[in-house]
């Protein structure tokens, strides 16, 4: 993984990839004691950063090869992504996604063309099932994070935060990245280290599956007790990648891990004051910088929110508990 190739990702995405604005609100700041800047990347086309790896994987791979189609695995971000940049691309894509994944992710995933085939999470190894199916239909698996292509595209947006933090005269200052299996915060960490090294990536999950910040803290990859139980199903994987767990070690800051009902304050604030709909496991970015100030440091934090795919009744949960 290097630089180059992002901005070749880039080159590929100019035309089909959402640039997301970078957002501010007094009333963040005066939560957070800092400026509080906010990448919402739940205005990306399906409503994910998840478009942006999914695009430059499929992409990326010979005409004749993606002819053939591509499979994935996700709990719904990732599986939303590839299939949209699948159906641009005309070709045909299955995905496979838990069963208890949020239905709008489900619904979605077959609606962008996708053949959908659920698994068990906690019984079922989605590895296993990908590469059966993979290799009876000659598909080429998508992987979600553990991609050199899908890690590329990711760190798009970490572009975009570099140049759109030098227009706001922003030099240092902890950008704050939802983490599951580590593709979006390690693309994030290669970008910022060419074009903005005085930012900084840090991972931020739920409290129960920190797997990234655990092992970042530990040196070794460690894995996750459960694979299942958290609203924060989008971040949710069983450890850090082989390729993205370096990259972090490396470029990226200490963890960070927030509580769940943080996470859903943080959901209702984005409503209330950016007009943004966050999912759960979207917004524990936002609830870092907002709740864990004393785990930051500077006048400023940036801070992604990975995705908007909520139920309507896990939203209303957020709004109904939190008054902003």
């Amino acid at each position: 993984m290097n630089i180059g190739m992002i901005r070749a990702a880039q080159g590929r995405l100019e035309g089909q990839v959402r640039r997301t604005p970078l957002l501010n609100s007094p009333f963040l700041d005066e939560i957070a004691g800092r400026r509080v800047w906010v990448k919402p990347e739940c205005l990306q086309h399906t409503g994910s950063f998840k478009f942006r790896g999914g695009w430059s994987a499929v992409s990326a791979l010979d005409p004749d090869v993606r002819a053939c189609g591509v499979i994935a695995f996700s709990s719904g971000n990732h599986a939303q992504g590839v299939a949209l940049a699948a159906a641009r691309h005309g070709v045909p894509a299955v995905i496979i996604m838990p069963s208890d994944a949020p239905r709008m992710k489900i619904e979605n995933t077959r609606t962008l063309g996708a053949e959908v085939v659920l698994y068990d999470r906690a019984n079922e190894d989605r590895d296993a099932i990908g590469a059966r199916i993979s290799s009876a239909r000659g598909l080429t698996l998508i992987k979600p994070f553990d991609e050199p292509e899908v890690i590329a595209g990711q760190g798009t947006c970490g572009l975009e935060i570099a140049e759109q933090a030098r227009a706001e005269g922003i030099t240092r200052a902890d950008v704050v990245v939802c983490c599951g299996g580590g593709g979006f915060a390690s693309g994030i960490a290669l970008a910022l280290e060419a074009e903005a090294p005085g930012l900084r990536a840090r991972p931020a999950e739920p409290e129960r599956f920190d797997d990234m910040a655990r092992s970042l803290s530990s040196g070794r990859i460690l894995r996750n007790d459960s694979l299942s139980g958290s609203l924060c199903d989008a971040i949710i994987t069983p450890q850090p990648g082989e390729l993205t767990f370096p990259i972090l070690s490396r470029l990226g800051g200490p963890g960070l891990v927030v509580s769940e009902d943080e996470a859903l304050h943080a959901m209702a604030l984005a409503f209330a004051r950016l007009k943004l709909v966050a999912e759960p496991g979207g917004a524990v970015a936002l609830a870092a910088a907002l709740f864990h100030r004393d785990e930051i440091e500077g006048d400023d934090v940036i801070a992604t929110i990975s995705g908007g795919n909520v139920d309507a009744d896990v939203f209303a949960m957020a709004l109904s508990r939190h008054r902003a």
